[in-house]
């Protein structure tokens, strides 16, 4: 494993582990827990060793978060310049990346793949181009998701108030496919945020999928799951 460092806080890293053989592209897991900051990438670990396993170059970006440095914009600033750091190092293969994160993640997973719609930023200018997304269990729709994980959306826009560069929804249709894997039982991260999005990026003439998948909020992150399972065949249907 190789340790990337792409800022000088402690937050800004990403742990990247390839595969024996070949590879089939690049993964970024980002890991979710609200955008709080007693979450972190441990959370990704199993998920970036499954990836391997399967072939797959796995890249577990950890970023600030909420109560260490984080939220609007610091951590979206940070999966920009976490993600666009692969193209500095060597003998990597940067022409597949997909973006693949658990709740707060998926959000941050989305999010990355529209950079180069937010015309007007600094995250427009993209040095790794993100192919495609994968949401598990993301929150991807800000106005519905105010009360979820008591005021989570909230707290990581901060004073803010205009959600317009941060949200998916807004971002909708990307120019890539997105793929959203979510339980009909999630009791944390409705899938109403993951059937909406697919629904709307859809009739915009975008490219969205939802694979609903057994189990709760976190069998999606267990690798010993069947909802895991699915999610590597999604990976591997890609385009």
């Amino acid at each position: 494993m190789d340790l990337i460092r792409y800022g000088d806080d402690p937050e800004q890293l990403g742990e990247l582990s390839r595969p024996d053989g070949p590879s089939k592209g690049v993964v970024v897991v980002v890991h979710g827990g609200f955008w709080r900051a007693r979450y972190d990438l441990s959370l990704g670990r199993p998920l970036a060793a499954s990836l391997v396993e399967h072939g797959w170059t796995a890249y577990n970006l950890e970023y600030r978060r909420v109560g260490n440095g984080g939220g609007y914009p610091q951590t979206l600033d940070d999966v920009a310049a976490g993600i666009d750091a692969l193209a500095s190092v060597d003998g990597l293969d940067t022409s597949r990346v997909i973006t693949m994160g658990h709740s707060a993640g998926g959000h941050l997973a989305v999010w990355a793949a529209g950079r180069p719609g937010l015309a007007g930023t600094p995250w427009a200018a993209v040095a790794v181009p993100v192919t495609a997304a994968i949401s598990q269990a993301g929150v991807l729709d800000f106005d519905t998701a105010v009360h979820l994980g008591s005021g989570a959306a909230r707290a990581f826009m901060g004073d803010h108030t205009d959600t317009t560069y941060a949200d998916p929804s807004v971002q909708i249709p990307l120019g890539v496919p997105v793929r959203c894997v979510h339980a009909a039982d999630d009791d944390t991260v409705p899938i109403s945020q993951s059937i909406t999005y697919v629904d709307r990026t859809n009739a915009a003439g975008g490219d969205a999928e939802l694979i609903e998948v057994d189990g709760g909020h976190f069998d999606v992150i267990e690798p010993r799951s069947s909802a895991w399972a699915r999610t590597l065949e999604v990976l591997e249907a890609l385009p």
